[in-house]
């Protein structure tokens, strides 16, 4: 990787039941909505590459919407970056998202994370990611039920976002969202703040994508037809899916405080220049309160 690195954001946003029966199918659960030349589907449509170069960049988006899912995915990005992010769009819309920004070779990539409810966003959180994502695929999670949402990367829990609506805190709860994955040119603010430009002499830019997993056994699908969300069934006797019900346990709040000291290196909630008159209301809740 000679040079800068170039940026290539990939957006997924969430909300696909993508894992239907017969197997993960990019092919079958998503559309190809612009820069169709420019996404390969590899294996049966189980894996998909999506590149940039000077003149497009890709976008897939899920044929499915569901409300409040359960998804992850396996990208790899090869050779340059990528963006993971869950949306329902619209002006008021939820997302949920990773990013990864480009950076100088040899330096860790950022993973830039946000949340939106009702349109409104500024909650970025980053990480300086402690593996080189171009060199392997990671699993990238996300959990989305009425309690919490819940980030995770390989497992391990990076960030949550809990239901704090009684203390005047809006949590994105009743949008079905689709899934996209998509990659562009975002050098006017994502490589360093926009410091490093695109190289285009090491295009074209690809990430690649495998074993999605969304599926009415994970998420709510939103019906087009009843205006409803299919849900899964309750289980144990009209208790919630397990899934419906996950709350962060012991272990993962050590795991995520241990992120948050090693790895964290932005946190909105900190930024005195941004609220010099005081953090938005859910950075004065402890962290591990409801």
């Amino acid at each position: 990787m000679r040079g800068p690195c170039r940026l290539a954001l990939l957006a997924l946003a969430l909300a696909v039941a993508a894992a239907a029966a017969g197997g993960h199918d990019f092919r079958r659960d998503f559309d190809v909505v612009w820069g169709e030349g420019n996404a390969r589907f590899l294996d049966g449509g189980r894996q998909v590459e999506l590149s940039l170069d000077e003149r497009t960049g890709a976008r897939l988006q899920s044929k499915e919407r569901p409300l409040r899912p359960r998804y992850q995915a396996r990208p790899r990005r090869v050779r340059r970056d990528h963006h993971l992010l869950i949306c329902s769009g619209g002006a008021r819309h939820d997302e949920v998202d990773f990013e990864f920004l480009g950076n100088a070779s040899g330096e860790p990539y950022l993973l830039h994370t946000n949340i939106f409810s009702g349109g409104e966003g500024g909650r970025e959180q980053q990480f300086a990611l402690w593996f080189d994502p171009t060199a392997d695929f990671h699993t990238y999670s996300i959990l989305w039920n009425p309690h919490n949402i819940i980030l995770y990367i390989d497992g391990a829990p990076i960030r949550v976002f809990r239901d704090n609506a009684a203390r005047g805190v809006p949590f994105p709860a009743r949008q079905p969202a689709h899934v996209f994955a998509s990659i562009w040119d975002a050098e006017e603010w994502a490589t360093q703040g926009g410091r490093v430009k695109t190289d285009w002499a090491s295009a074209p830019f690809v990430a690649a994508y495998r074993r999605y997993n969304v599926s009415t056994a994970t998420a709510c699908v939103w019906d087009e037809r009843d205006g409803r969300a299919r849900c899964p069934a309750a289980v144990g006797g009209g208790r919630e899916a397990s899934w419906m019900a996950q709350r962060m346990d012991w272990w993962s709040w050590m795991t995520l405080s241990w992120v948050r000291m090693n790895y964290m290196v932005y946190d909105y909630c900190d930024d005195r220049r941004r609220f010099p008159h005081g953090a938005p209301p859910e950075c004065v809740i402890p962290i591990g309160r409801s």
